[in-house]
């Protein structure tokens, strides 16, 4: 009976020495894999970290931007209402010197024409004349 229980007791020593081999190298494993993900969280907290960083700097480049707005508006209305005043003038120096213009040409189509009917014959046919 002793014998069963020396081989018991090996049995048992045997299923204990694989269980702390097993134990042990899930024990490994999990060391690796903790070192690895904290290697790759360092390396993410890092890139994150410099992304806050230019995110940072482009929030303040913005805010700079934003505190000139106002001021560029304000000129943009100022030079809104200048191309306004001057489109308007131009408009209406485009209308007097189309009446002039418009004037001029019945003017000289008069005085053509009037030229025409008196002059003794046919007319020419190329003759237009500018004045």
């Amino acid at each position: 009976m002793s014998i069963v229980f020396v081989i018991l007791i090996l049995a048992g020593a045997a299923l204990v020495l694989v269980a702390a081999v097993v134990a042990l190298r899930a024990y490994l494993r999990f060391r690796r894999a903790r070192a690895a993900l904290q290697n790759d969280l360092t390396e993410e907290v890092a890139r994150l970290s410099e992304r806050t960083g230019e995110l940072e700097e482009s929030i303040t480049a913005l805010e700079a931007r934003a505190q000139r707005l106002p001021v560029q508006i304000s000129e943009l209305q100022q030079s809104l209402a200048t191309l306004q005043v001057l489109t308007e003038a131009l408009a209406t120096s485009l209308r007097q010197a189309q009446r002039v213009l418009s004037y001029s040409a019945l003017k000289t189509l008069s005085a053509a024409r009037g030229a025409d009917l008196l002059r003794p014959g046919p007319a020419p046919k190329n003759s237009q004349r500018t004045g």
